[in-house]
């Protein structure tokens, strides 16, 4: 895909409040992994429900791809290794996108969100993006305030039918205000939340994920072993802070200029 870009529309605009960026907009169209901008987890895992560790060398970035990877190799007392990568810095309200694809797999979760949490020193926000891999067709929606999702249960949010199945590329969107977050697939509206309470308010990183586990059968459904390496594929992602104006031709502040506003 041909993205154009506006240098001029991706600089940083100054605000104040608790989650206004302090950050300049970003496209990474990830022709190389940019050092400065991304951090990639290695050697730890997310808990007792993760039966992967995250391992650098399951991202990798270049001609024009960011691949997540999920392999069958141990590492630590994990038998899987499996890939996380996350801005090193945190960026407020705006518009949050990118371009990818999955692999498919019960029991793995390929995942686009923003996070902030006790490791940072704040309470945990985040806003997410989540396709659960035995079934490609649907992709979890979810936000959290100081650790809870908008109904108070950890973990709760709501399913949305991907216009193509998540094994082809889709655009995946949100923007993300003071009274509401906005939900676009493949550049349609497909979810709005706008009570106060499902709305965070500080500044999170921008994470891209491929993990998997033995233990949330429930939500993720049984784990189906892998015996192959597989990969999530992200084309590109870009970050617009809010009140900037179009800045590159596959964003949805150009597409959907009457409701992105």
């Amino acid at each position: 895909m041909r993205i154009l870009l506006n240098a001029a529309a991706l600089a940083g605009i100054a605000f104040t409040g608790p989650a206004f960026g302090q950050e300049a907009g970003f496209f990474d169209g990830f022709y190389s992994l940019d050092q400065g901008r991304w951090y990639v987890s290695d050697g730890w895992n997310n808990g007792a429900h993760q039966n992967c560790n995250w391992s650098a060398d399951q991202v990798k970035a270049g001609d024009g791809m960011l691949h997540v990877g999920f392999a069958p190799l141990p590492k630590g007392d994990r038998q899987f290794r499996c890939g996380e990568i996350q801005t090193r810095k945190a960026y407020g309200f705006g518009t949050y996108e990118a371009r990818f694809k999955t692999p498919t797999g019960s029991g793995l979760n390929a995942a686009f969100f923003t996070y902030i949490g006790q490791q940072q020193g704040k309470p945990h926000d985040e806003i997410d993006f989540e396709v659960l891999l035995r079934d490609p067709g649907k992709v979890d929606t979810t936000t959290f305030v100081n650790g809870k999702s908008g109904d108070g249960k950890v973990g709760s949010g709501q399913s949305l039918a991907l216009p193509t199945p998540s094994t082809e590329f889709v655009t995946y969107a949100f923007t993300w205000e003071p009274d509401r977050i906005r939900f676009y697939l493949n550049g349609q509206l497909v979810r709005t939340m706008d009570d106060p309470k499902t709305i965070p308010t500080n500044p999170q990183r921008v994470f891209f994920s491929l993990w998997g586990s033995d233990t949330l059968t429930d939500w993720m459904g049984p784990f189906d072993n892998v015996t192959d390496p597989i990969a999530m594929d992200v084309d590109w992602v870009a970050f617009t802070p809010l009140g900037g104006a179009c800045a590159f031709d596959a964003s949805i502040l150009c597409q959907n200029k009457g409701d992105s506003q």
